[in-house]
Order: C-alpha cells, then sequence, then structure tokens
C-alpha cells in the first residue's frame, strides 16, 4: 500500500485509523473523505475531501485524480440505526459498496472493508462461532454485511480484485463518540462512569458479545492488508476478536479503578433482540493461522487505558468549554 482512499473518515473506525495510516505511509499519502467536513485532525492533517459514497463517478474520479493504490471503504450505517431505516440503510451500505468495488476494479485498486459479528443471526451456534458457518442474520445490517462478504468474493473471483475484509465484534474507542451500533453501550459506560459514576444499560446482564480495542482493531486492518496474499483463504469475512464479557463483567473490571461505580438496566427491546441474535464469542483461529492475527488488549488493560485516555479527553472539553 502506497496511497490509500479511506471512505467514512470521520466515522468511529475512520476517525482513528485515517491518522494511524498517515503515520505509517505519510500523510499526504492517505487520501480521507466523507459526506460531511469538520474542523477534525482528520481533515486538518492530510488530504480531505466531502464525498457521498451512492456517487459513483465521484468516487471514481477522486480514486484516480490521486493515483492510490488502496481503497478502504468503511462508510455505512450501522446496526441499531440502519433498523429504524432499513431501505435507506440497504441503498446507502450496498450501494457505497458496489461503487467502491468497480472503482477498485477499474482502478486496479487493492480494497478493504469490514464485515461485522452482525453477519450472524439467531441460527449460527453461539460458542466459538465458527469461521465457516450458517449465518443467516435477521437485521438489515447483518443482510448487508453478508452480501458484502459475498460481493467481496464474487469481484476477487470474477474480476481479480485483491479484496480483503474481517468480521469486527463491537468495537470500543474514547476518541469518537458511540454511533448507532448495538455494542456501543460498552463505549458509553466508560464515558457514565467517569461523568456519573453510575450506567443504565440498554443491554440485559448476562448478554454476551465480543468486543476489541480499537488500538487491535487498527493494527489487524494494516496487518491483514500487508499479509501475503497466497496465504489469504477467507479473505473477505476473517473472525476476528479481543475478549466476550456481559455488563456486569465490564463494570466489575471500571470497579478496580472506581470502586463506587453501580450499575443498573433499562433494556431497549430492539437492541436487546439484535443482541440476542449475535454470537457470544467467535473463534479467529484462521486470522492467526492465516495472517497472525494477535490481539493486545484484554478487558482489564483495555478499561485502565480507556478511562486514564477519557479522563485526559473530557477534563480537555470541559477547559475548552
Amino acid at each position: 500500500m502506497k496511497k490509500i482512499l479511506v471512505t467514512g473518515s470521520l466515522g468511529q473506525i475512520g476517525s482513528e485509523l485515517v491518522m494511524k495510516l498517515r503515520d505509517v505511509y505519510g500523510a499526504s499519502n492517505i487520501i480521507a473523505t466523507d459526506i460531511r467536513e469538520t474542523d477534525s485532525e482528520v481533515v486538518k492533517s492530510g488530504p480531505f475531501e466531502t464525498l457521498d459514497v451512492t456517487d459513483g463517478q465521484k468516487l471514481h474520479d477522486i480514486a484516480k485524480r490521486n493515483e492510490v493504490d488502496t481503497i478502504i471503504h468503511l462508510a455505512a450505517l450501522l446496526s441499531a440505526t440502519a433498523e429504524k431505516n432499513p431501505l435507506f440503510a440497504w441503498n446507502l451500505n450496498m450501494g457505497g459498496l458496489v461503487n467502491a468495488l468497480e472503482a477498485a476494479r477499474e482502478l486496479d485498486c487493492k480494497f478493504f472493508t469490514p464485515s461485522s459479528i452482525g453477519a450472524f443471526g439467531p441460527t449460527t451456534p453461539k460458542d466459538n462461532t465458527p469461521q465457516d458457518t450458517i449465518q443467516r442474520p435477521t437485521t438489515m445490517y447483518g443482510v448487508n454485511k453478508v452480501a458484502g462478504e459475498l460481493l467481496c468474493d464474487y469481484y476477487h473471483q470474477k474480476f481479480g480484485v485483491d479484496t480483503r475484509g474481517v468480521r469486527f465484534p463491537g468495537l470500543i474507542s474514547y476518541v469518537a463518540p458511540p454511533g448507532g451500533g448495538t455494542t456501543d453501550y460498552a463505549v458509553e459506560i466508560y464515558y457514565e462512569a467517569i461523568k456519573k459514576g453510575t450506567y443504565t444499560s440498554y443491554i440485559a446482564e448476562g448478554t454476551y458479545m465480543d468486543m476489541m480495542y480499537m488500538p487491535d482493531a487498527l493494527q489487524a486492518i494494516v496487518s491483514l492488508m500487508e499479509a501475503e496474499p497466497s496465504k489469504l483463504i477467507h479473505r473477505n469475512a476473517f473472525n476476528i476478536t479481543a475478549m466476550s464479557f456481559e455488563p456486569e463483567q465490564i463494570a466489575a473490571a471500571i470497579r478496580k479503578h472506581i470502586p463506587t461505580f453501580t450499575i443498573d438496566y433499562a433494556v431497549d427491546p430492539a437492541r436487546q433482540t439484535i443482541a440476542n441474535s449475535w454470537p457470544n464469542s467467535i473463534d479467529a483461529t484462521a486470522a492467526k493461522e492465516e495472517w497472525g492475527f494477535k490481539a493486545e488488549y484484554d478487558l482489564d488493560k483495555m478499561t485502565a487505558d480507556m478511562l486514564a485516555k477519557l479522563k485526559k479527553k473530557l477534563t480537555a472539553e470541559l477547559v475548552l468549554s
């Protein structure tokens, strides 16, 4: 990878991935795009263009003009938000993906787009979910993700596009605020622990979901994209995970730093239904064997870092306001 176009650059993953890629490959070589422009570091620190990914011609033009060799397509509507407006989600998630794949095909670019644990459904084996298994998701987001996995496989087999992807678990970060995902309770809980010392969870006690701290997710993208293509069997849908926990366990980890922290519950039926359809834990053996995936953060290590970084961030915001 020498010159990289990133869509959805101001989202949860993009806002951190762009900065990491600029550190690794040089600021001028990372072309960040999003549907809106802000005064964020992503916009200030290197090339940035506004882009609606449903505009295939503009996407192609930006990629061609900047002579990119890699497209990282992140622009998408997340699970809980997609359920509120499923037709819009289909048009954005699938239309944007086809446009990005077409640009990669026409311009001979490497291609990455993330899938998700949302690609699994209620009939998927719940524990240690295999790499290759029944999926059958029951959300529009999940349908989009399964279709995306298959579409990326198709573009590789039919047109020779070097497509790659992972099934991300819930991602936890202190940089971007929660953005409409089912697993976002595991981000919100840290904010509320610092601000109020208590949190009301919309996900029920005992609900296990796979999670990962953002630094591990970013490194996974870079590692997969730099991996030797001949070793990649699964290509577009590698299971990856760092930890699986339920709300009481994350609360217990927080109490090691904030002993008075409390948690209670006001379960949101819509998001709980989505969570219930997903695995409790997934098997990441294929990613480990095919490209050396490894997570550095477990729940305790992530919690310590998350609380320290978030305290600093919230204090700085308080001073500025």
